[in-house]
């Protein structure tokens, strides 16, 4: 998009949205994105910034709000933006994927117009390109609860995001080169807290009060515990659904996934060890940030705490523990526990197994037994123009084959609006796998060792399992989830680790309106970016 047509677009976007959405308040933000020198792990590396920052800055909104978000891509290669989490209700033209966006080309800017609509909780943006999320260019997304929304615990003394995950010292272009020649990635170097490394962050509290920690693994390939040196965690929302309140010494956060936590600042004043250590390695990486009591005049000491290491039963367990607040009222005031997903029988179920095949002597990953491939124009906009031999439906079977073939194709799944559908997980692999689904919340109803079967559902939670986006799968085990295919539009299902993701462990799940009502989806946005085969098209008149 020319500068000189920017502010046209934003104001077509604004009325756009002024007459869909009615009077909810508007909220403008502008990133700019930008190489820069940063040192996470002691070692200069050609980083990504937002905004001069690494991390990037805080996205704040409120439920309902509209944000208008302006990116300008000042690197010399394509850039995309995604917003893990966000729903994009009717909206999967603004998810920020390649199946779904044209890149903002170099030295060029794009405008997203999203709504957060009935979402509360914590989030992530992140670079979606090229394998830009080894660089960082990720910030946080924190909504908050209308003020007349009462939430399930008083207001915290601070607020405070924790963005952490494992970190290569190589540079992003390097592995990506790895993969590409048909290579595994190597084992991750280190741990960032807030893009740094040990004790590099510092959380200053404020002794006999409680804080907020609002946690997300913003990694490409380990899961991770997280702890604070003799304080408690005490577990209030995951990724937009407040839960039962139980207090944990330690927590696992895999890929993708966010947390939150209360922490009250009730121990003697001095300083405490703030540690994140991989889980599930063969090497155990550790760093720690700083929990600094504003009267402490000591240092911290003593040894990091202990947490969990190779060990699959307490992780599993923990996750069970897991349990949605029937209670409490979510972004509407009414109980969260009033939809009544336990009571619906499922349409149909959908079983995903991941793979780790090599096809043509190179290492992929694959979904079903299909690795796949990006088109050269994005699926959304193919749709939209129909535009043949971009896709084809049904390329990607709803369950594993037999077989041990794997086949590189650009997979879309099928789907009709308003299916309430149960997708079985399925891992053979070694590896904890972690799985997000773009535009969904879905329930959480089961996880178990070895092959699911239909006799499984006997152990399904149908009454208060949590409703969250990303969910893991232990290995040789299965994980359950119902959802309803309320989002009509282009979904992402990948494996949140980037390298998988990268190489194929991803696919897209075609939900479909026949009725082509805005009620049902928004109109392609006046100012789509256009390639590939869509390039030199008209999207549609004002």
């Amino acid at each position: 998009m020319e500068d000189g047509k920017f502010v046209v677009y934003s104001f077509i976007a604004c009325i756009l949205f002024l007459g869909v959405n009615g009077e909810s308040p508007y909220r403008f933000f502008t990133l700019k994105v930008t190489h820069g020198d940063i040192y996470p792990l002691g070692v200069k590396q050609k980083g990504i910034l937002i905004n001069g920052q690494f991390p990037g800055p805080t996205i704040d909104a409120v439920t309902n709000d509209n944000l208008i978000i302006h990116v300008y891509n000042y690197l010399n290669v394509p850039f995309l933006i995604s917003w893990n989490g966000v729903q994009q209700r009717r909206n999967s033209w603004q998810d920020g994927v390649l199946g779904t966006n044209c890149p903002i080309r170099p030295g060029k800017n794009f405008t997203y117009v999203l709504q957060v609509k009935d979402q509360i909780g914590t989030f992530f943006y992140f670079p979606s390109l090229l394998f830009h999320k080894a660089a960082g260019g990720y910030g946080s997304i924190r909504i908050w609860s209308r003020p007349k929304i009462p939430v399930p615990f008083p207001t915290p003394a601070g607020d405070f995001t924790v963005l952490a995950g494992d970190w290569y010292k190589r540079n992003h272009y390097v592995l990506r080169r790895y993969l590409e020649s048909g290579h595994s990635l190597p084992f991750p170097d280190g741990l960032v807290i807030n893009g740094r490394g040990w004790n590099g962050y510092t959380f200053t509290v404020d002794q006999g009060r409680t804080y907020r920690f609002r946690v997300s693994n913003v990694g490409i390939s380990t899961s991770i515990n997280f702890r604070i040196q003799s304080h408690k965690l005490k577990l209030i929302e995951v990724e937009g659904s407040h839960t039962l309140q139980n207090t944990y010494h330690s927590f696992d956060i895999h890929l993708g996934q966010s947390y939150s936590f209360l922490v009250t600042a009730d121990q003697a004043p001095q300083d405490y060890y703030v540690v994140a250590s991989s889980r599930f390695t063969p090497r155990v990486l550790t760093t720690t940030a700083i929990l600094h009591y504003s009267n402490s005049r000591k240092g911290v000491s003593g040894p990091i705490p202990w947490a969990p290491t190779f060990q699959i039963a307490s992780s599993l367990m923990q996750a069970r523990s897991i349990r949605w607040n029937l209670t409490a009222s979510g972004p509407r005031p009414n109980p969260q526990g009033s939809y009544h997903y336990g009571m619906i029988t499922p349409s149909r179920t959908i079983m995903l197994a991941n793979s780790a095949p090599y096809i043509n002597g190179k290492q992929r990953y694959a979904v079903n037994g299909v690795s796949y491939v990006p088109p050269d124009t994005p699926l959304k906009l193919a749709d939209y123009f129909k535009i043949p031999g971009v896709f084809n439906l049904g390329s990607i079977p709803t369950r594993p084959p037999s077989g041990n073939n794997a086949y590189l194709q650009t997979s879309v799944m099928a789907a009709d609006f308003r299916e309430y559908v149960e997708i079985v997980f399925q891992n053979w692999e070694n590896t904890v796998q972690s799985w997000h689904i773009d535009g969904y919340s879905f329930f959480v109803v089961g996880m178990d060792g070895g092959q699911w079967t239909p006799d499984s559902r006997r152990s399904y939670n149908l009454r208060d399992a949590v409703s969250r986006c990303t969910t893991q799968v232990y290995p040789r085990s299965w994980t359950a989830i119902y959802m309803a295919l309320d989002n009509v539009g282009m979904w992402n299902i990948r494996s949140e680790n980037w390298a998988r993701q990268y190489l194929g462990q991803q696919f897209y799940l075609r939900v479909y309106s026949p009725a082509n009502s805005w009620r049902d989806e928004y109109p392609i946005p006046k100012h789509a970016l256009l390639c590939g085969r869509t390039r030199g098209r008209r999207t549609r008149p004002l």
